[in-house]
């Protein structure tokens, strides 16, 4: 591994966190758990288990490494925030999980724009556990390091937010969450696959690369998959034919429907709105 990714890693200042650090893990831990039955991918739930996550503070990083890389050879790897994409994407490729080491305070227990431990680890690392995420998330940091060439960071990064951390998956049982944004947070997860507002779209690679998303509401659309290993294998493809042909498409709003969709569930258009691309 590159050492310039390295440089960005560093311990997980265990010492730092405030006995006021691990009420707030307890308190979204248990209120995900419990908020989050029926409503999780049985591939997260066996992630936690597997992981033995637990309820009672913040996880020490490498005691999750130990078991992560005994199932899938991922570790996960302490960073101060958000790190450039590069670094991202070169961590991703060597099968190493950049986490925030911090948690949110108290007054952000539902929304936090820039991600903490808690979204990191509890929502992103269960998944991990799972082979076929496991090399699907690989993938993703290979295809990252080579998107540069192709000016196609903004298109790679819609992929992302729609499957990793905004992804919905049909299940015999219905539509069940498995991405992490909706993971970690209380409202979204239930707004996800109960609220009558957002679209919840069959997924399609070109769609939802071409298509915006908003940071600072619920989303407006959710693209579903049917299972990890489709995700897979539509994903581990020669993306350079493919930015060619997206640079002459048109972008589509975060809350619009096209004739071409196959919609699983029609929101109502409460609220749609497009105020830009923030990917």
């Amino acid at each position: 591994m590159q050492q310039r990714y390295l440089d960005h890693v560093m311990e997980q200042p265990w010492h730092a966190y405030s006995s006021a650090d691990h009420a707030t893990w307890r308190t979204l831990f248990a209120t995900q758990s419990r908020i989050l039955q029926g409503r999780a991918c049985d591939e997260f739930i066996d992630g936690l288990h597997g992981l033995d996550m637990a309820a009672d503070g913040i996880p020490r990083f490498d005691a999750l490494s130990e078991l992560l890389e005994a199932a899938t050879g991922w570790r996960i790897v302490a960073v101060p925030g958000l790190v450039p994409d590069d670094v991202f994407f070169g961590l991703m490729a060597n099968r190493r999980f950049p986490v925030s080491w911090w948690i949110r305070k108290a007054d952000q227990m539902d929304y936090l724009q820039e991600p903490d431990v808690f979204h990191d680890v509890y929502g992103h690392v269960p998944l991990l556990m799972n082979p076929v995420f496991a090399d699907f998330m690989q993938g993703y940091g290979e295809g990252g390091l080579r998107s540069g060439r192709f000016n196609a960071l903004t298109r790679l990064a819609r992929l992302y937010w729609y499957t990793v951390e905004f992804g919905l998956i049909n299940t015999a049982q219905g539509l069940r969450i498995y991405g992490s944004g909706i993971l970690s947070s209380k409202g979204e997860s239930i707004y996800s696959l109960e609220s009558a507002a957002p679209n919840r779209v069959q997924f399609d690679l070109k769609r939802v690369m071409t298509t915006r998303y908003r940071i600072d509401t619920f989303q407006k659309t959710y693209f579903v998959i049917d299972n990890f290993r489709d995700l897979f294998n539509a994903t581990a493809v020669d993306f350079a034919p493919l930015y060619q042909e997206l640079a002459q498409c048109e972008d589509v709003g975060a809350g619009v429907l096209l004739a071409s969709d196959k919609i699983l569930q029609r929101g109502n258009g409460e609220g749609w709105s497009d105020e830009g691309d923030t990917g």
